[in-house]
């Protein structure tokens, strides 16, 4: 089914922590938004090649508007930039969405770990876990606390709630939250990706859910949180970098995929249509059915049992671990 897309204009602008700016969305006519679950996040098509996705931070309840926030990066690709420096109250911006791939499962007790503008999909989970009755602490840190969007609206929780600001209490205390967990515990992780790593470490196999931002990539420095590098869904595969086949199977068409070529580009250059966002494997946009072979997954979206199953590829940055691949394309 084809994702909702719509023209929404800017109804709310306003900074919430040091570089973080939160925009409330709205439908020019005042239609209803689709419905959304904790987790979920949409794309904002800003331009020509200039896609970017962002967690629903908003209250799930409210189909009027839809809110979200951006962090300001210096060092990024355009996105953050477009947004803090183009899109002012009354703007419109073209949206997709929502999907979710981190979504909230029913749980007696959980754990939730925020680093930075990691909190935004957790934000939601909160009120969720709350409103279910169940046992929930969050952990949240940031750089500085200036630095951390959304604190006002956590305190609220009291002291299920622990503020860590690493310029005053050092690194995030996992151990604190993640020794001894209770059995029927999920762990729900947001932030850099050498914090997902450490939590990821430390928590007992099929009980952590986490969502990575960007794409791994190797670590670069400490980043005030802790950890070291690696896949948000499980370990990638090394299936190789040269040329296999791909099988369109709704057309029967055969095209070979260079080494060096993403399967998302030499189906786009076949004139097949897809949608992509990211292109760099960490929103989930591009997932294809796999009818025949076996992906080398190089997301960071899927889980360890999803990879091993091999159902689903992302095609921006997945290849191919023997010489063809069918796709349901």
């Amino acid at each position: 089914m084809r994702s909702y897309e719509a023209e929404l204009v800017v109804d709310r602008r306003e900074y919430v922590a040091d570089g973080v700016l939160a925009l409330t969305l709205r439908h020019p006519l005042g239609e209803p938004l689709p419905v959304w679950e904790p987790g979920a996040h949409i794309d904002l098509v800003l331009g020509p090649g200039l896609e970017r996705q962002y967690s629903l931070c908003g209250d799930p309840a409210d189909r009027g508007a839809w809110r979200i926030a951006v962090l300001r990066e210096p060092d990024g690709r355009g996105g953050s930039a477009h947004v803090h420096e183009h899109l002012r109250r009354g703007d419109k911006v073209r949206v997709r969405g929502p999907r979710n791939r981190f979504p909230l499962e029913p749980s007696p007790r959980y754990r939730f770990i925020a680093g930075g503008i990691g909190i935004t999909p957790i934000l939601p989970m909160l009120a969720a876990a709350e409103a279910a009755s169940a046992e929930w602490t969050l952990l949240y840190g940031g750089r500085t606390r200036a630095s951390m969007a959304f604190t006002e609206e956590v305190r609220r929780y009291g002291d299920r709630v622990t503020l860590a600001p690493q310029d005053e209490t050092g690194l995030l205390n996992l151990g604190s939250v993640l020794d001894g967990l209770p059995r029927d515990t999920l762990v729900y992780c947001c932030g850099p990706g050498p914090l997902l790593d450490a939590v990821r470490g430390r928590c007992p196999a099929g009980v952590l859910r986490l969502e990575r931002f960007q794409a791994s990539a190797p670590p670069s420095g400490n980043d005030g949180l802790s950890g070291s590098d690696g896949l948000s869904g499980g370990e990638a595969s090394s299936g190789g970098d040269g040329a296999f086949e791909v099988v369109l199977a709704r057309s029967g068409r055969t095209l070979t995929v260079p080494a060096g070529v993403s399967v998302l580009d030499a189906v786009r250059a076949a004139g097949v249509e897809v949608l992509y966002s990211c292109t760099e494997g960490t929103c989930g946009t591009c997932e294809t059915d796999v009818l025949e072979g076996v992906p080398d997954h190089r997301d960071s979206v899927l889980t360890q049992e999803e990879r091993e199953a091999g159902e689903t590829m992302m095609i921006c940055v997945s290849r191919c671990r023997g010489r063809r691949l069918v796709l349901d394309l």
